[in-house]
């Protein structure tokens, strides 16, 4: 009788233990910024990268224009993925391409730029990762949509065909 019970204690402790663990797969800790949508821009000072002089946000951004800020890596593969698009983007004149360079080595990002071209007029240097959480954004790529200094529109990951297609109805 007492080995019985000892059974089913050890089998009852493993249900109780199996539960837990199979309720906690199920809740996530990851954290996503909140999506700023329709909010003005950030107001932040940075560096470019190119001609390391340290500009402000509020001389980048100007109203009655699209503006596309593409947060990008040189380690970061879907980036350079990506880049084909972006190049396609930086033909159109409705629109000015500005990348931020995420987390990155100055000569890295200038490699990047020099082998798959450099489709930003301006690129602002995010050593740290603190403009971008300003933006929102909490990886690369991401890109946003900006008119009359309010974000219009978000993209988490690389851009596509489709969201090139998007993007082309946007700024029309």
């Amino acid at each position: 009788m007492k080995s019985k019970l000892v059974q089913y204690s050890i089998i009852l402790i493993f249900l109780i233990i199996f539960v837990v663990f199979y309720k906690s797969l199920k809740d996530t800790n990851i954290y996503t910024p909140e999506v700023k949508i329709n909010n003005d821009i950030p107001i932040f000072s940075t560096e470019l990268l190119i001609s390391n002089d340290e500009l402000s946000s509020t001389e980048i951004f100007e109203t009655d224009k699209f503006y596309l800020l593409n947060i990008w890596a040189s380690w970061c593969v879907p980036c350079r993925d990506e880049h084909p698009i972006l190049m396609n983007l930086s033909k159109n004149n409705k629109l000015t391409i500005i990348g931020m360079n995420y987390k990155d080595n100055k000569k890295n990002a200038k490699s990047f730029l020099d082998e798959l071209g450099n489709p930003y007029e301006k690129i602002i240097v995010d050593k740290n990762g603190t403009n971008s959480i300003e933006w929102g954004a909490f990886g690369v790529p991401e890109t946003f949509i900006i008119y009359n200094n309010k974000i219009i529109k978000k993209y988490i990951g690389p851009l596509n065909q489709e969201l090139l297609i998007e993007i082309q109805k946007i700024i029309k």
